[in-house]
């Protein structure tokens, strides 16, 4: 397990951003190994609640013991129906970090990163039953064709799908390697890392149903905040961000505009930064894992 796998990305910008207050009821999405909720922690008192949300069972490794703090080891998709089976109608802040752990793009069975062998896997939540292995397999070509461009933003997604049809015929594609070597063909001289990482990041997306999830969760955080409660998002690709940015100002996915008679623009959020917040580069230097963040953060009207 990697340092970094504890380094919270931008965190004074994540903490200040969520404005807490000792009694707050706080939850944190995504919980990882714990270094947001930790600072989360300190800034609540005694009376403060906690609600950590994580489906990876490797994160109930890094469980804090404080009373305050409440586990629940689930997709942050299902956020509404945990909290009120706590008890919980609103809350004073919610934060989460969209990244993958570094833990598991760094632990070679996980099969996060063409940067080690392993499984095909890419599961956040072991007990999905599809994995990427599947996806690459029994997928059809106009399906994996489809994923890779919208997920991926693959521009030669067409030629990519036909040669892993081909390539599967001969013998299934179960390792991060037969991926890699079949994509690497494909990729544009002099970018080969980035055309990988975006393949890698298509399957991620597709397995864990990621956009979706994001989409549930973004809706159910503004029913649950109360007026004056804040939304923090840390983003890492512009799928999520471009979401995020949207619903965070205009409260749609599309960024569509309502306006009121006089032309004001009706939304269930005020920006509190209006330009994303990006790591600098002492943080860029300590931790690589914030290299392609941005964060944002809105409160609900």
């Amino acid at each position: 397990m990697t340092q970094s796998y504890h380094i919270p990305v931008l965190p004074d910008e994540s903490i200040g951003g969520l404005n807490i207050h000792p009694d707050s009821n706080v939850v944190d999405a995504t919980f990882g190994g714990g270094g947001h909720s930790r600072l989360i922690l300190k800034s609540l008192g005694d009376e403060g609640r906690l609600f950590a949300f994580d489906q990876d069972e490797d994160a109930a490794g890094n469980l804090i013991d404080d009373h305050r703090l409440f586990f629940i080891r689930h997709n942050f998709r299902y956020i509404k129906n945990f909290l009120h089976f706590y008890g919980v109608k609103q809350v004073d802040a919610i934060f989460a970090d969209f990244g993958v752990s570094s833990h598991d793009f760094d632990v070679a069975e996980r099969g996060f990163s063409f940067r080690f062998e392993g499984k095909l896997d890419m599961r956040m939540n072991q007990d999905a039953r599809t994995d990427a292995a599947k996806v690459v397999n029994e997928y059809t070509e106009k399906q994996l064709i489809s994923l890779f461009r919208m997920y991926g933003e693959i521009k030669n997604a067409r030629r990519l799908a036909v040669s892993i049809c081909k390539k599967r015929i001969e013998r299934p594609i179960n390792t991060t390697t037969q991926l890699k070597d079949i994509a690497a063909e494909c990729a544009p001289r002099a970018t080969e890392n980035k055309y990988l990482a975006q393949v890698f990041q298509a399957l991620r997306i597709e397995v864990n149903d990621e956009m979706e999830a994001l989409k549930e969760f973004m809706d159910a955080a503004k029913d649950l905040l109360q007026p004056g409660g804040r939304l923090v998002v840390l983003t890492y690709h512009s799928l999520e961000d471009r979401l995020c940015k949207h619903f965070m100002k205009s409260g749609n996915f599309d960024g569509n505009l309502e306006k009121d008679f006089y032309g004001n623009v009706i939304s269930p959020f005020k920006l509190i930064n209006r330009k994303v917040i990006v790591p600098g580069a002492e943080e860029l230097r300590n931790n690589s894992r914030s290299r392609s963040a941005k964060l944002r953060v809105a409160e609900k009207i």
